[in-house]
């Protein structure tokens, strides 16, 4: 296996190593599925293919469905990825995948969460193991998805956990080294997926800071789109270094004060996923931004991309969120005041250059 252990202590609660006990509990966890027919949840599913004998795998719509299960590849996102068809089991009927599955990866746009769960009841839910995949936050509620499924669902938070970590959907399918970072604070829990995602070229490592990193996660897409803005503005690599610094000096404040807990803001899960969001080719969150450097207004920016940004969602709900906090986030007023004020992209990137050093 390519997982190892990197819990985050809680405040007067050491963290404890992993006994060969908890290592060897995986067949307690059942049946795999992932919901969702995106790039990740596409990455997700070939993954699992590694170490799973059969994957369960919800898509929205039964035409792509029908031809996953034809031609074993998606039609729509990295269509190079193929699948074992004796090891997936694809439908549109998200009850049947629900009911037939132990454990479920979230890996849906935050925006249409809500909505697509609406044939889930909370009673079907029970009992289920959740992992949210989606690196966003409930745009109806300003709930990170761990709170979504606790508060709306009620489901106990040791039965919910996260993905995370600098990776990039493209990358995995072209079987480049790449790393996640399991967490929940069911240790078992995240070892057993972590041994599930595990391969040649995935590395995994197990965290219980669930809070900490899916606002990590949340807050990186927010300032990828203010590094895209940037560069679209004519702003060089000395600038983004410096913003980029104070991106993860933002997110470390934020998440002390939303959840205060010993945690190294410097792992992988926290700057490493803010770094490649920010500066990768890929990444749809910075895309974005450049589009609206250039002018474009948001709803242009989304038609023409035809993907979901999720810091478009982010921000707002973070800047709702930090009305309680009160904690100094220049970027993140800077890039809501572009995206939900409609403030002029070059106005407010000078006023943000004066505010960080």
């Amino acid at each position: 296996m390519y997982y190892s252990s990197r819990r985050c202590a809680r405040k007067k609660q050491q963290s404890k190593s992993l006994t060969n006990k908890e290592k060897n509990t995986s067949s307690s966890y059942g049946r795999i599925a992932v919901i969702g027919g995106g790039s990740w949840a596409t990455a997700i599913v070939k993954l699992l293919c590694n170490n799973c004998d059969s994957v369960n795998w919800w898509v929205r719509n039964d035409e792509t469905a029908k031809y996953i299960a034809t031609y074993h590849h998606n039609p729509n996102y990295i269509s190079s990825v193929e699948f074992d068809s004796k090891k997936i089991n694809v439908s549109s009927d998200l009850k049947q995948v629900v009911e037939k599955s132990d454990l479920l990866i979230m890996a849906i746009p935050s925006a249409f969460l809500q909505a697509s769960l609406k044939p889930i009841s909370k009673e079907e839910l029970k009992g289920k193991k959740i992992f949210s995949a989606i690196k966003g936050i409930s745009p109806e509620h300003n709930l990170i998805i761990a709170e979504f499924f606790n508060q709306i669902y009620n489901l106990p938070i040791e039965n919910i956990g996260v993905i995370t970590g600098p990776c990039h959907a493209e990358e995995v399918a072209m079987k480049k080294l790449s790393y996640l970072t399991i967490a929940s604070q069911n240790t078992p829990m995240a070892v057993f997926l972590a041994g599930k995602l595990s391969c040649r070229y995935i590395k995994c490592s197990v965290s219980d800071d669930i809070y900490g990193t899916e606002y990590s996660a949340v807050l990186k897409n927010v300032f990828a789109i203010a590094a895209g803005i940037c560069h679209s503005l004519g702003y060089g690599d000395n600038y983004l270094a410096v913003l980029i610094s104070n991106g993860i000096q933002e997110i470390k404040k934020f998440v002390d004060a939303v959840h205060p807990i010993d945690r190294d803001i410097k792992d992988s899960a926290y700057l490493g996923d803010l770094l490649v969001t920010a500066y990768s080719q890929f990444s749809r969150n910075r895309t974005f931004g450049s589009m609206i450097g250039k002018g474009y207004s948001v709803k242009s920016a989304q038609m023409e991309m035809n993907m979901i940004a999720e810091g478009y969602y982010g921000v707002k709900c973070i800047y709702e969120i930090n009305k309680k906090y009160k904690v100094a986030m220049p970027i993140t007023e800077a890039v809501y005041h572009i995206l939900y004020e409609m403030k002029k992209p070059d106005h407010e990137i000078k006023i943000l250059s004066d505010r960080i050093s």
